[in-house]
């Protein structure tokens, strides 16, 4: 599947609680620094009502829903650039993922101590900020180093690379995110090959008590003062009654979160975020077998959203065949939605779109 999701935050204020309640892996969660130390990870399938609707009308023997990654990264401290609290371990770790989720602690308890000593969500926010920043500054500060050397030669694509190199770590050094960073189409080669940390889309999650969970804590303003900054979103989760609504029947759980008025947990919008921050868009196939949910990237085309299925059906692959979820929803039957034309026949330039049907032909 291969998209993933890394929950990072200091340690204490919930992420392996969050975690467990995710993926059900049940990652160990106590009262002090580094209890999760090799990171944990988990598959979760991604809530989708379309794939219920279209069970319903197909009725297979087997519904396989899309996944996405969830990797459970040991708490950052202050100085983990530096290698404070195996922070060069950590910090690795965050390379590897596609998409940060971070935790914020926003709930008062004096029986959970933090590793600050006091509640401050936007110092918290920058602890972790500044060391991802710092990390990739070392990296940028050794590859312009390392570059500046290859130039004496006096090759020009080498002096355009120390210049980018130099341009970037300028940028870093102001605080600034490599995610913001803009990049000539020229250059993409050089920013993609440092595989920096703070280029990752972030997202905010912020851990609050019930009473924060009405969005009127006074611990949630900074939170979402830096997520507004940074274009990024906000989640209130409980994390500790998330934890239990997933322990939860799936029947009892729909009935607990129907009288609390709410559409869907915590946990799903965090999934749901996850999906769409790493830009990702749902296609559905069915035969007798099977009726299944795949991942791909927004803005594939039909042969590769057909790779992903079989690599046999993107090198054969004559065309796509597709009925779109809300025409197949609003006339009820396949049958009912081909007779009235809403069924259509696309070659290898159709760019696979949200909820598209497919069934595809190709040459073995």
């Amino acid at each position: 599947m291969g998209f993933k999701c890394g929950i990072v935050g200091l340690p204490n204020v919930g992420k392996s609680t969050l975690f467990n309640a995710i993926t059900a892996a049940g990652a160990r969660v106590a009262n002090y620094p580094f209890t999760t130390i090799e990171p944990q990870i988990g598959v979760v399938a991604v809530p989708d009502k379309r794939l219920n609707d279209l069970a319903k009308i197909f009725n297979p023997p087997k519904v396989i829903p899309t996944t996405i990654e969830f990797v459970d990264i040991a708490g950052l401290v202050k100085n983990a650039s530096k290698g404070e609290g195996l922070g060069n371990q950590f910090l690795s770790h965050i390379r590897e993922v596609d998409a940060i989720v971070h935790v914020v602690r926003c709930f008062k308890n004096d029986d959970v101590s933090h590793i600050e000593n006091d509640l401050n969500a936007k110092r918290d926010i920058e602890i972790i900020e500044t060391e991802l920043l710092l990390k990739d500054l070392d990296t940028v500060a050794k590859k312009l180093s390392e570059t500046e050397k290859k130039a004496k030669s006096g090759d020009k694509k080498i002096k355009q690379e120390v210049d980018f190199y130099d341009r970037l770590k300028n940028y870093l050094g102001e605080g600034k995110p490599a995610r913001s960073f803009s990049v000539p189409e020229n250059e993409k080669e050089y920013f993609l090959n440092l595989h920096l940390l703070s280029v990752k889309p972030v997202m905010f999650v912020a851990n609050v008590d019930e009473d924060g969970l009405t969005g009127k804590s006074d611990y949630l303003n900074p939170v979402r003062e830096v997520a507004k900054s940074e274009n990024a979103t906000v989640i209130l989760v409980n994390a500790e009654m998330e934890a239990e609504i997933a322990a939860m029947e799936y029947g009892e759980r729909e009935e607990f979160l129907k009288d609390l008025g709410v559409p869907e947990s915590g946990l799903d919008k965090v999934i749901h975020q996850g999906y769409a921050l790493l830009n990702l868009i749902t296609f559905f196939t069915h035969n007798e077998k099977e009726l299944r949910a795949w991942t791909i990237t927004r803005g594939i085309k039909a042969p590769q959203a057909a790779g992903k299925i079989h690599t046999d059906f993107e090198r054969g692959f004559i065309r796509a065949e597709v009925l779109r979820y809300g025409d197949l929803l609003k006339f009820g039957s396949e049958h009912a939605a081909r007779e009235k034309g809403h069924f259509a026949v696309h070659g290898h330039d159709y760019v696979v779109e949200d909820g598209d049907i497919i069934f595809f032909r190709f040459n073995v």
